[in-house]
């Protein structure tokens, strides 16, 4: 995500931080190539020149010219305006006074509307509450059992109805059971249709009025580009959003309709689709992707991830055989497990401070979510003694452990070497020293 921005973006200001004193010029020079990348992202032309004059006006009112660190000064003011452009601050869902609140999701065919429904759901169910999925797409074939398939993943309730004139009856019927039955909140899901279907847009419009929905969020495909932010301010002229969630934004390396969305339609993205898993839903902080897009890291996101899947007794169990010395690799392979509960190793790595400019010179076998699976393969068809002991592995021993987990000896001896240095970097944690150089574990 924004891989392509963020190391053109860091690179034209690492060069100003290497100045000790900068020029008018320099300034001119540094955000020509900024916007020069703004627009290669395909962020609005409109957008990325407002952006860029901005940021030039402060800069130059800061008196940066005379400024002992003008390049950190032209970061911290570069960050602010991104954040400004991103919307500022993050909106989160409304809720209604009277249960059930309706979130009505509205959108063009193939978006991710079914798909996102879903995963807005389970983010509703992590902050306790009890939501109701409606199958209110009666034209895609499938749709129905589709969203009944993913409810049943999540363990969320999907409302159908088999006899029905119009949609307008599932409006009708599903607010009933949700009452009834005690859901506080309804995601109403339904067909996806073009902006210029006059037809289908009216009974958009009509599903709006009888559901009366707290909120009415258009998901958008990221990957459309420029399309995006036309079809939201079409949705939003038509109808009228309250929010957009941003879909398929781990498959855009340009990422322009997040960076020009909020600023010309007025209207906050709420969510980020950042990956295929159900938590691969994440709230919309503008100044946290700000921060990524920059190069600073997203901390607060990646401590928000960890909290959710790492239980604080296994810490302190870890922690008591790091201590112990009894790290084995039953320990590693349950730490990786975690790790990739969290998502991609490489969604990951982008949220640490400073990751950006070494992320060339690691593995990219180690930001592969196979590796994963071969790691576990591997450790898998070892005994248990061998997983506590890792050092009685002998060259027999790795024969039969690759033949039992479809991988070569060499495999094996790569996953003993990381996981002895893994072992090596948890002591230094464990006595409090850590090593100079953190990015030997990745190569």
């Amino acid at each position: 995500m924004f891989d392509n921005l963020s190391s053109k973006i860091t690179s034209v200001l690492n060069k100003l931080t290497s100045k000790g004193r900068i020029t008018e010029q320099d300034i001119d020079s540094a955000l020509r190539e900024v916007r020069l990348a703004l627009l290669e992202a395909d962020v609005n032309f409109k957008v990325a020149r407002d952006l860029m004059n901005n940021i030039r006006e402060k800069s130059l009112n800061a008196d940066l010219l005379n400024n002992i660190t003008p390049g950190q000064q032209i970061i911290k003011i570069t960050h602010e305006e991104f954040t400004n452009i991103l919307g500022k601050t993050n909106h989160k869902i409304l809720f209604s006074e009277q249960s059930p609140s309706v979130i009505l999701l509205v959108g063009l065919n193939g978006s991710g509307k079914t798909t996102t429904a879903a995963k807005l759901a389970w983010n509703l169910k992590q902050d306790n509450k009890s939501p109701l999925l409606v199958a209110g797409d009666i034209y895609r074939p499938a749709a129905i059992d589709q969203l009944k398939i993913l409810g049943k993943q999540i363990n969320v309730p999907v409302f159908s109805l088999e006899n029905y004139k119009s949609v307008l009856d599932i409006v009708s019927a599903s607010i009933e059971y949700a009452k009834t039955s005690q859901f506080d909140c309804v995601i109403f899901d339904t067909a996806g249709r073009f902006q210029i279907d006059e037809e289908l847009m009216m009974e958009l419009d009509n599903i709006k009025k009888e559901l009366s929905p707290v909120e009415t969020l258009l998901i958008v495909d990221s990957m459309t580009g420029q399309d995006a932010v036309n079809v939201a301010k079409s949705f939003n002229e038509k109808i009228g959003i309250t929010g957009t969630i941003l879909s398929k934004l781990d498959g855009d390396a340009r990422g322009g309709a997040a960076l020009s969305i909020s600023s010309i339609t007025n209207v906050p993205v709420k969510f980020i689709g950042t990956g295929e898993k159900f938590s691969d839903l994440e709230v919309f902080y503008p100044e946290r992707l700000a921060s990524r897009i920059l190069g600073m890291g997203d901390v607060l996101t990646l401590i928000e991830k960890s909290q959710n899947v790492i239980d604080t007794n296994d810490l302190v169990d870890l922690k008591n055989k790091i201590k112990k010395s009894q790290f084995d690799l039953d320990d590693f392979l349950k730490q990786m497990q975690q790790i990739k509960k969290m998502g991609s190793f490489s969604q990951m790595l982008d949220m640490v401070p400073g990751i950006s400019k070494f992320k060339g010179n690691i593995d990219s076998n180690t930001l592969d979510d196979n590796h994963f699976k071969k790691t576990e393969a591997i450790i898998y068809s070892m005994t248990k003694e061998e997983r506590q002991k890792p050092e009685i592995i002998s060259g027999s021993r790795r024969r039969r452990i690759s033949l039992g987990s479809g991988t070569n000896p060499q495999d094996v001896n790569q996953l003993l070497n990381q996981f002895k240095q893994a072992q090596k970097l948890m002591k230094q944690v464990a006595s409090g020293k850590m090593p100079k150089n953190m990015m030997n574990m990745f190569k």
